[in-house]
């Protein structure tokens, strides 16, 4: 595919690439040449700079492709549905796109919901499903939702139609730099700049339509995902890596599969892992990877 010149910031070693699928634009890097495919979805408040660590870390046995999601990154934000079952739906359009054939899929946070319903609806396209962080609605998603229950209050904010858009221009940094600080454990693992670069992603009026899309499907869920994990629950092999304090993901992973799950607990860490301790997640992958593999 044409390389193109990064909008942002990049790093050595990966290009640049622009891909028209499913009515929208994904913007996606790659890097490696050899080995197979990864796959890597990012979370919110992020865009595929969240992997800036872990690509060189990857990349020396097998291809690395991380995405900016519909209506993240420099990825399309133009009019159109921001729902979590649509970016599924742009993801196995990519892996078609590209060529890819099956890969070795990662997603993490919010994306764990959309990653999912990609996996569950397109398994011919994985080899594997990885988790970070993440969970899904009707098996503790709802929680983290819920205010009265210990949940953030910025879940709701974000999935309220137009509010993000209508507050937060002009002041995106205010709440980027809250949500690093609530959700990072370990200091100076996020710089000022790299808080530049996702600044930079969100701003203006449309920067805000994944976020919201991503949060509303989560509110407006209603059972469907609970239903779709008990008529196709993952037979692909599974890993769940998540911060020793916050053991969500494996409980999830291990509800929604019917094959072999593997797990990572890192201590030490907060939320953001791949941005805090990208060789612990790396050499996480890596050893699971090779476990499918031989297999």
């Amino acid at each position: 595919m044409p390389v193109i010149e990064p909008v942002g910031a990049t790093i050595v070693g990966v290009t640049h690439h622009l891909a028209d699928v499913n009515d929208t634009q994904l913007h996606y890097v790659r890097a490696g040449t050899g080995g197979s495919p990864i796959l890597l979805v990012h979370g919110w408040p992020e865009s595929w700079w969240a992997f800036r660590k872990l690509i060189p870390l990857l990349a020396g046995t097998h291809q690395v492709i991380a995405v900016d999601l519909r209506g993240f990154g420099d990825s399309g934000h133009g009019e159109g549905d921001y729902s979590e079952t649509t970016s599924a739906q742009d993801l196995h359009h990519l892996v078609d796109h590209l060529g890819l054939g099956p890969v070795h899929f990662t997603c993490q946070d919010i994306s764990g919901p959309l990653g999912f319903r990609f996996a569950a609806t397109h398994p011919e396209d994985l080899l594997s499903f990885t988790g970070v962080e993440t969970t899904l609605a009707g098996f503790g998603l709802e929680k983290l939702l819920d205010v009265n229950a210990g949940g953030s209050w910025h879940n709701a904010f974000l999935a309220a139609p137009g509010i993000p858009q209508l507050l937060l221009s002009g002041h995106e940094r205010h709440l980027i730099e809250w949500a690093y600080g609530m959700m990072t454990g370990i200091p100076g693992s996020v710089t000022e700049a790299d808080l530049d670069e996702f600044t930079r992603t969100y701003e203006g009026p449309d920067g805000w339509r994944g976020t919201s899309g991503l949060y509303q499907s989560a509110f407006a869920d209603h059972g469907a995902t609970r239903a779709l994990a008990e008529s196709r629950p993952l037979t692909i092999p599974v890993l769940s890596v998540e911060a020793f304090s916050a053991p969500m993901t494996e409980q999830t992973m291990r509800q929604v599969s019917a094959g072999d799950i593997s797990a990572a607990c890192l201590e030490g860490v907060g939320h953001l892992i791949a941005q805090e301790a990208p060789e612990a997640l790396a050499s996480a992958l890596l050893d699971f990877i090779a476990r499918v593999e031989e297999n």
